[in-house]
């Protein structure tokens, strides 16, 4: 039945670019459904969502009935659907969905049907920025080297999605060397508001990558999913969750001078993150958003992850549309937008009701200061006017240094240095988080322009790189001169990816590798993005900082974070002058009026109308046709999972795990990186070995991430964090356990296979916010390929429980404050687990865990399969299993 018979909600709307059907939360209130201009402006685009996609049959009127009357101090335990608009994919997570979609028509060409019924039936977009890495730096030639280096490593992963790019419907591909997917989705891709045949509704997306939530800077619904959920997604598949509590962040003041919006993310980060948002929103409001710029906001959402929140929201209001018309969005696309939200009652004014929230933070803007985050994770935020003191307690407290080590000589370019613990080796201006914010990088390049103006230069030691979001950085960094000035301190552009962020820092140089080496140095890294977790930016690298952009530069002047920049001097100029931080920071107008002189819609338009163009060398590649892909044995990039091999037309009844022993153990905050790392392949690691004995020279490894497709590489690479911990082998560091039946030490992956040969189940234990960090659902994949049937853990990260259950691995959480180590247990117990054919979501499980001497620890953990439609993706042993089977069948 359609909605308009229920609730009579649909309406006309009349535009500059003609007349379009709405789905009309003002009749729907008007029917005293329920009070709609109090519930926070996230929960209405989710409820006309419901409304607009009423069938009862995926949604039915109970779905808009209890978010119409959602309770903000307890909202209802019940699951809704949610279908959004279009989903965004990077490369590093894309590469794996399309192969998986590759290997759901092989599965179904077996199981009889069609393949063709494998296809995105929403609008799809993969944006190539994972895969660029800094190998060379600090030269005009740097962004040509590596682009060129880039094809030549993933022209076979290229040549794939070529292949992808053909044989799907709704599925584009944004070459290499255009920008980051975030940076893209803001400045272009997202359009607030969607038409689709002849409705207008709300844009919103899910994403492959957890700091999808950036678009909610723009009003847009969207977060990130593992790939698994995301391919179900394309399929046509809502996604299912409970309604959730939206925490109000209200906001007022403005920022002063010296502060960033660096500054105030990594403050609200570290707020939320003490409040507790995990699987809540988190909506912005208040006097404070009257004058933030809509760059400010998206900073802000972008880090919604490492807050631990679902989404970091702010509400359509004239900010919108001003940013719809700097970045060259059409008139009629403005007017439909502005048309549209306030027809609805959700464009937010000054004027506005004050919604209802589950809880509220407050932060007046006018009292954040400069502030930077590490060394480990992106809540440990330390005042700039205390990193001194804080490096040094770090270093005894985090790094087990109660000295700092002896100087060790380093000669770079001819010229000798003197390092020692805290030396800066990279400074990196990198990832969307502020590469997308004009404010902070027009900051730095005034910055740099002062310091050069003053004769200051980077340190010898320390590797610069500037690797924007998308071209239009480029484009006003030019037109102000102020790329000058970056490259003459090494901050040349060096490509249009992800870089540093995401591990792809490259080598360091050799002399300076050498001496880290030598003086088994705690060296230091600053950078521009939204994660630092240990292992993740460099092998070589343990200290790695946030911080904004302009601060990036100055630490590379100073060449170490074992200094006081408000009070120490970065430098001397030409006279012999002391050059202090405050000498150099521009003002809050300068950086206006910069910006104002230098951007304009017009370089937006020029700039993305070639975004799906590429270089020549991605027009160059060739690639196969047809519905199906041609799978070639020989592939170490592309292979096809074993997932959907030999997988039954029915699934078996859920059974109790009996005899499981433990292959992981872990502690708190042990993030997906350690779990599925994304950076360099070691030669002597189980992926390095299987690298070279098929013939892959170790220059030519690339990285896990550039590798996703394999799933040989990459089950031999789960848990191979050279920083993982693993409590079962103590002293260790990297992928290293015991197989517990002999006592005898081995790689993860080694010890998976004996077990597996002699069928004995396996189980991971884990401490607090286990699976925190990025989307990645080869932590889920790996999981299960390795045998891991069951996770017990103190709490779970949202993604990655989600992605766990995608999988068919059971999510179990300890109860009643009880851990590991309150219940004894040190990972060589025998492990029984008792699971009802009926296991209902958030039930009890009972656990068994039978210690060496034979004394057995029973204690019941919450089944962390969270929604009925969770219990039926576990009974099938996947999502992706579930809808191949519904598809197979229909």
């Amino acid at each position: 039945m359609a909605a308009t018979n229920q609730f009579g909600a649909q309406a006309r709307l009349k535009t500059s670019s003609g007349e379009f059907t709405i789905y009309s939360l003002k009749k729907l209130a008007d029917d005293k459904v329920g009070p709609i201009d109090k519930l926070p402006f996230s929960m209405r685009v989710l409820l006309e969502a419901c409304l607009r996609k009423l069938d009862n049959f995926i949604v039915n009127e109970g779905h808009v009935k209890d978010l119409a009357n959602w309770n903000a101090k307890a909202p209802k335990q019940v699951e809704i659907p949610f279908m959004p608009g279009r989903v965004v994919l990077q490369d590093f997570t894309g590469v794996p969905a399309v192969v998986d979609l590759a290997a759901l028509r092989s599965a179904m060409v077996r199981m009889g049907g069609n393949p063709k019924k494998i296809q995105p039936l929403v609008p799809c977009d993969l944006v190539i920025d994972h895969s660029v890495q800094v190998d060379f730096f600090g030269t005009s030639q740097s962004l040509a080297q590596n682009v060129q280096i880039e094809f030549e490593r993933n022209r076979e992963r290229y040549q794939f999605l070529r292949w992808g790019q053909k044989a799907f419907n709704n599925f584009r591909v944004v070459p290499p060397a255009t920008g980051i997917v975030h940076q893209v989705n803001l400045e272009y891709l997202a359009k607030v508001v969607l038409t689709r045949d002849g409705t207008a509704f709300p844009d919103s997306l899910v994403g492959t990558d957890s700091h999808t939530t950036m678009i909610n800077g723009l009003g847009v619904v969207g977060w990130g999913v593992g790939g698994i959920e995301a391919e179900a997604v394309m399929l046509g598949q809502p996604i299912y969750m409970l309604l959730p509590e939206v925490v109000g962040f209200r906001l007022s003041g403005q920022l002063p001078e010296g502060s960033t919006a660096t500054d105030l993310v990594l403050t609200v980060t570290q707020m939320l993150r003490k409040h507790g948002v995990v699987n809540k929103f988190v909506e912005f409001y208040g006097p404070g958003l009257d004058a933030m710029s809509l760059p400010d906001r998206a900073t802000l959402a972008n880090m919604a992850p490492e807050y631990g929140a679902t989404m970091g929201f702010f509400p359509v209001d004239a900010e919108t549309l001003r940013y719809l018309e700097r970045t060259g969005r059409t008139k009629d696309e403005i007017d439909l937008v502005d048309r549209y939200y306030k027809e609805q009652g959700m464009f937010r004014t000054a004027a506005s009701p004050e919604p209802e929230f589950s809880s509220k933070l407050e932060l007046d803007l006018s009292t954040v200061v400069p502030s930077m985050a590490g060394p480990k994770r992106p809540q440990d935020r330390v005042l700039l006017s205390n990193m001194k003191t804080q490096w040094r307690k770090d270093l005894a407290g985090a790094f087990g240094k109660n000295e700092p080590s002896p100087a060790v000589s380093v000669k770079t370019n001819g010229s000798s240095s003197q390092i020692t613990d805290g030396a800066v080796v990279i400074a990196a201006i990198t990832s969307c988080t502020n590469t997308s914010n004009p404010s902070v990088m027009i900051g730095a390049g005034l910055l740099a322009r002062n310091a050069v103006a003053k004769g200051l230069s980077r340190k010898a030691w320390v590797k610069t790189s500037l690797a924007p979001g998308s071209r239009v950085v480029t484009d006003y960094l030019s037109r102000s001169g102020l790329d000058k000035s970056l490259d003459a301190l090494g901050f040349n552009t060096v490509g249009y990816g992800c870089t540093t962020c995401i591990g792809n820092s490259g080598p360091l140089p050799e002399p300076v590798s050498e001496a880290v080496k030598q003086g088994n140095l705690v060296v230091s890294a600053v950078l521009s993005g939204n994660r630092n977790f240990e292992g993740r930016i460099n092998p070589q690298v343990k200290a790695n900082y946030l911080a904004s952009p302009p601060l990036v530069v100055a630490y590379a002047l100073a060449g170490s974070t074992d200094v006081d920049l408000e009070r120490e001097p970065l430098g001397k100029d030409q006279t012999g002058k002391d050059v202090f931080l405050k000498d150099i920071w521009p003002s809050q107008k300068e950086i206006a009026d910069t910006i104002a002189s230098s951007m304009s819609p017009e370089t937006f338009k020029n700039e993305y109308a070639k975004a799906t163009q590429g270089p020549p060398e991605w027009q160059a590649i060739a690639s196969s046709e047809g519905d199906l892909y041609q799978w070639d044995a020989k592939s170490t990039y592309v292979q096809e999972p074993p997932f959907f091999v030999d997988m039954p037309a029915q699934p078996g009844p859920i059974q109790s795990i009996r005899g499981a022993r433990a292959l992981i153990s872990v502690g708190d905050s042990v993030t997906t990186d350690h779990i599925s790392p994304a950076g360099s392949i070691k030669a002597d690691s189980p992926a390095g070995k299987y690298l070279q004995a098929n013939g892959v020279s170790v220059s030519d490894f690339n990285s896990y991430g550039a590798r996703r497709g394999n799933d040989r590489v990459m089950t031999r690479g789960t848990f191979a964090n050279i920083r993982l911990k693993n409590l079962i082998a103590p002293g260790t560091e990297g992928c290293v356990t015991k197989f517990l039946p002999t006592g005898e030490q081995m790689s993860v992956y080694d010890a998976s296979l004996k077990y597996k040969a002699a069928g004995i189940p396996l189980v991971a234990l884990a401490g607090a916010e286990y699976g925190t960090g990025s989307s990645r659902d080869w932590a889920a994949k790996g999981t299960f390929l390795l045998g891991i049937q069951a996770v017990i853990a103190v709490s779970y990260e949202r993604i990655h429980r989600s992605n766990l259950v995608g999988m068919g691995v059971l999510p179990l959480e300890f109860k009643n404050g009880e851990s590991r180590e309150k219940l004894g247990l040190d990972g060589t117990e025998t492990f029984n687990i008792d699971l009802p054919a009926d296991i209902k979501p958030l039930s009890d499980v009972s656990v068994t865990a039978t210690r060496t001497d034979g004394k057995q620890v029973k204690f019941a953990t919450k089944c962390r399969i969270d929604t009925p439609v969770e219990v039926d993706y576990y009974r099938h042993g996947g999502i992706l299993h579930y809808v191949l089977r519904q598809m197979a069948r229909s």
